[in-house]
């Protein structure tokens, strides 16, 4: 009946457990886009915004807008959603001092220099590709490939790794639409879990730091301030599932979207130096983040509707990315395209750290591609996860092709 009411109101809906916006959220937004781009929700009371303008500029308004959800006028307290969120929902000043702690050991020139052993990572997954038939791309290469990496970051012995893998993959559902008393058990149990897996190498690295990531977190320091034990252990959990998913969905859409488009694909193949501006074109086109959030800190005027203070704002990101008065022909695969202007890493001061890290394993991954397989092409039907906010590939079949 609600939605129901939301389209006799508004001619548009958003419901984010729809099975539709699942398998085809891209129509979803343009209609609301079209009829409604400010759009009340009744279903949770809040606000859906799907222009590039508007969640562009909401992103970007730490002033009147708050990260944290705990500013909601109906928000409910979970079970560990604050150590599960940490960093991705404070506000300032909070944020900018765990930022710049976090920061130093996470900058473009720490992850420069791992290019080379990205490259030689994607080279030892690619080698064990069956090129005589069909291979599944996620479970070879986009699934593996970020959770070698920031295992090897942080430190996790080998034989740990699908396990943390599995523990990342459970915890990034914090982020999604919770139908159930047991999805935030199953979440729960996850983050306990791996919590108690970091407490003893944390303690470990205080007392004897080593070359990695849990040891520069441990001793960061900025005129005698320093991470606490605590926030080490959350940031560690947010590099995880930030450093995991993101760049798994990354490297999973972005790859469907050019065995779709033959045309782009052999333009790539013909000119790797478009591989840099594929890449923002790629996360434009289906962003592996969908939708973020905020909450109004005072009362707010959009498009002349009217958000009330405490109101949750949801922010359509692979809305904002479709949306043809940022994009022209925005439903077109343009790989020479300027897409820099895309949100897929968010705006503002919550712009995601690991940007860089996650950007360069798709340049590498990409180009071992083109360099190994450049025939290849779709074996079958591509299945997309169940998720709304994490957009993302279960499986995506391919064949290497011939030479």
């Amino acid at each position: 009946m609600l939605l129901l009411r939301e389209w006799l109101d508004a001619g548009a809906t958003f419901n984010p457990i729809s099975p539709k916006l699942r398998t085809d959220p891209y129509t979803v937004y343009r209609r609301l886009r079209e009829k409604d781009p400010v759009h009340r929700s009744r279903l949770f009371n809040g606000w859906v915004l799907s222009k590039h303008a508007h969640v562009d500029s909401v992103l970007r308004d730490q002033h009147h807008f708050a990260n944290d959800v705990r500013n909601a006028a109906d928000s409910v307290s979970q079970d560990g959603q604050d150590e599960v969120h940490s960093m991705l929902y404070l506000d300032q000043p909070d944020h900018t001092r765990l930022r710049s702690l976090v920061s130093q050991a996470f900058t473009r020139g720490a992850t420069q220099v791992l290019q080379p052993r990205i490259e030689g990572i994607v080279d030892e997954l690619l080698d064990r590709v069956d090129t005589g038939q069909p291979f599944d791309a996620i479970e070879s290469l986009a699934y593996p490939l970020p959770v070698i990496v920031i295992s090897e970051l942080l430190g996790v012995p080998t034989e740990d790794r699908e396990q943390f893998k599995a523990w990342s993959t459970e915890v990034a559902k914090v982020l999604e639409p919770r139908e159930t008393r047991q999805d935030w058990q199953s979440i729960d149990r996850a983050r306990n879990e791996l919590m108690a897996y970091f407490e003893p190498i944390i303690e470990a690295r205080y007392e004897e730091p080593r070359d990695d990531l849990i040891s520069a977190l441990a001793m960061a320091e900025e005129e005698g301030d320093k991470l606490t034990h605590q926030e080490v252990l959350v940031t560690l959990m947010l590099l995880l599932v930030a450093g995991n998913e993101t760049t798994t969905n990354l490297i999973g859409n972005g790859l469907l979207a050019l065995l779709q488009h033959r045309g782009q694909l052999g333009r790539l193949r013909q000119d790797p130096s478009l591989i840099p501006s594929a890449i923002e074109e790629l996360l434009r086109f289906d962003s592996p983040v969908q939708i973020d959030s905020r909450t109004a800190l005072a009362d707010q005027v959009i498009d002349g509707k009217h958000i009330k203070r405490g109101q949750q704002v949801l922010l359509l990101i692979g809305a904002a990315n479709r949306d043809p008065d940022a994009f022209p022909d925005p439903n077109v695969l343009d790989l020479t395209r300027d897409a820099r202007s895309h949100i897929s890493f968010g705006r503002g001061i919550h712009h995601c750290l690991g940007s860089h890290l996650a950007i360069m394993e798709g340049r590498v991954a990409f180009a071992k591609l083109l360099e190994r397989f450049p025939r290849m092409r779709l074996a079958g039907k591509p299945r997309f996860s169940d998720r709304v906010v994490l957009r993302g590939l279960q499986s995506l079949p391919v064949k290497a092709g011939s030479e």
